[in-house]
């Protein structure tokens, strides 16, 4: 084994140096004359005063996934962000991978805000009062906190020359003496039509008019024409609004559409026309932000729409997960237009003795297994902690067969710089993984024996399959699965009460401990399972399963999902209902296992 080297003698000889070179540098400094010190000025002696910068970021109109790469950048080099929106810290820590703030109690007995790591977050939205802030007092805002020299990221919506206040803002650090860049973004104009599936030109109608809805009075008759009309702030004008274009000379019968929260997956478009937009726009309780849209382009969402229409569009997905899991299954969801919402149910922790891992690590450095098999991405990472731990790395596995559960802990082996020997051609679990593996051979096969490293509860069937095939075992606990703290209360009410559209389950462990500590999802939620296993141990607990994953992985399972999801949609929609989601419904009596 490699031992680690000794840096405490460099490390002294090191600081022994740098006070010497700083004794010679106090000696070499030239004293001041009294001569030079009386024609000194003050001005001389003061020290620099910090260089303020500002980034004027467009945010884009809501989907986090609308940022820029030089917003994106920006955001993980800044030292303040100033939002300009609720919403905007979250995107904040969505984009630099942060968690949400914990409420702590202070000194005092009052809740606050942990402050958590990453830049520090000023609301440029609103004041103390809670009143929104004006373009002045924003911009006083802005200044303010470039001055402190720190690198300040001014995160606006949209874009921030197109209907906002950037210039306003810009044009006080030009009076302050502030350096600043602009960051264009995607303006909601543009953006919020296309994901209602609403062009804004055709090869037959060109040009575009925007106009803002706001206090100024707008003059409707130069709008009476055929073009295209995107209306800003219309919501509460929209009837006064059509009923002047009507009068302008528009048709009555001009189709009309208006979306809020566009590009977000709480989005929802109503498509009317000039003369029955206002009441259609009150049924459906439309409220601000919206964009509207005027002109024969809103036609087209009838075959172009294409976000509102994907599967799983506003449904609200528990996934349970280990504390440290990838989010690999939630961003599969979120591409099929789904809401995740990730809840540990799993704290994945070392062994109780690691004594166990010690030695079976000295033994594999010491050439005393064949094979090492992997079941787990867990059971890569503990090996691999270990290996850090005693300074070693992958060369340590020169000579050794590397075995792999499946798929997905061969790719955290080859993340290791490492390729697995043996993964399964067929069902991806214990039992495949045996159907492939050779039976021990005393001619072949120098070595009996095998490093298996794996969970504290993991089954039997790879063990007893092994040792059927003539192989030694080294059965060791590499980790353990203890169950994780309960969700907060918000969540565990969702979970009960059917606030939840679908919930998945990734193995049988985050079933038991789901139920354990939320509670079971309550009947109207649908139960999606990666594997029979999973599905035997939901079904145990009185859940029937919906959704089965054709084979063990994340990405598979989300499909599924989708596929379910489409095809309630396309049944909604032939028997001529509604489109809801399933936590739209309420079944009386609790789903059981049947």
């Amino acid at each position: 084994m490699t031992a680690r080297p000794n840096n405490s003698k460099k490390a002294t000889v090191s600081k022994t140096v740098t006070k010497t070179a700083a004794t010679r540098a106090t000696k070499a400094k030239p004293v001041q004359k009294k001569s030079d010190q009386s024609t000194a000025t003050p001005e001389a002696t003061k020290p620099s005063a910090p260089v303020g910068y500002v980034s004027f970021v467009g945010s884009g109109p809501g989907d986090p996934d609308l940022l820029t790469v030089r917003a994106a950048d920006l955001l993980r080099s800044a030292e303040v962000v100033i939002t300009e929106v609720p919403s905007h810290a979250d995107l904040v820590r969505s984009c630099l991978g942060l968690p949400a703030p914990r409420v702590v109690v202070d000194a005092d007995g009052n809740e606050v805000l942990e402050p958590g790591d990453g830049p520090e977050i000023v609301d440029g939205g609103f004041g103390t009062d809670g009143q929104p802030l004006t373009h002045a007092a924003r911009a006083k805002v802005v200044v303010k906190q470039a001055k402190t020299g720190r690198r300040v990221v001014r995160l606006m919506s949209g874009d921030p020359f197109v209907y906002a206040s950037g210039p306003e803002e810009a044009q006080a650090c030009v009076k302050a003496g502030i350096a600043f860049e602009i960051v264009p973004g995607v303006s909601s104009v543009t953006a919020v039509p296309a994901y209602a599936g609403i062009p804004l030109t055709t090869k037959n109608n060109r040009e575009v008019a925007v106009v803002t809805c706001g206090e100024t009075k707008v003059d409707w008759s130069q709008y009476a024409d055929n073009r295209t009309l995107v209306l800003l702030s219309a919501v509460s004008s929209i009837a006064d609004t059509a009923k002047a274009l009507v009068a302008a000379g528009r048709p009555a019968t001009t189709p009309v559409s208006m979306t809020r929260v566009g590009t977000t997956t709480e989005q929802s478009t109503v498509v009317s026309t000039l003369e029955n937009i206002a009441a259609d726009c009150r049924a459906a309780k439309m409220s601000p932000p919206a964009i509207t849209v005027v002109g024969d382009v809103v036609d087209l969402r009838t075959t172009l729409s294409w976000f509102e229409t994907k599967p799983l569009f506003g449904w609200r997905v528990l996934v349970p997960r280990t504390k440290d899991q990838a989010g690999t299954l939630s961003a599969r969801l979120r591409g099929y237009g789904a809401v995740p919402e990730e809840v540990p149910t799993i704290s994945v922790e070392p062994p109780r003795n690691p004594q166990q891992m010690d030695k079976a690590v000295r033994g594999l450095v010491e050439g005393r297994y064949e094979w090492i098999a992997f079941t787990s991405a867990n059971a890569v990472r503990a090996v691999r902690e270990k290996f850090d731990e005693y300074g070693l790395d992958a060369r340590a596995f020169s000579g050794l067969k590397i075995a792999a559960v499946g798929d997905k802990t061969a790719a955290s082996i080859a993340d290791w710089g490492l390729r697995a020997d043996l993964v399964p051609s067929g069902e991806q679990s214990a039992r495949g993984l045996l159907e492939d593996w050779p039976p021990y051979d005393d001619v072949l096969d120098p070595i009996n024996r095998v490093f298996l490293p794996r969970a504290d509860i993991a089954t039997e069937t790879l063990v007893a399959g092994l040792i059927e095939l003539g192989w030694e075992v080294d059965d060791v606990t590499a980790y353990r699965t203890v169950r994780a703290t309960p969700p907060p209360a918000p969540t565990r009410e969702a979970i009960k009460t059917g606030k939840f559209d679908a919930v998945v389950f990734t193995s049988s462990s985050t079933v038991r401990n789901l139920v354990g500590i939320a509670g079971k999802p309550h009947a109207s939620t649908v139960i999606a399972v990666i594997g029979p296993a999973t599905a035997k141990t939901a079904e145990e607990h009185g859940l029937r399963v919906d959704v089965l994953a054709s084979s063990p992985s994340a990405e598979v399972l989300a499909d599924a999902l989708a596929d379910f999801g489409a095809a309630r949609r396309a049944a909604l929609l032939e028997a001529g209902q509604p489109v809801t989601k399933p936590s739209e419904r309420r079944p009386t009596a609790r789903r059981r296992a049947t």
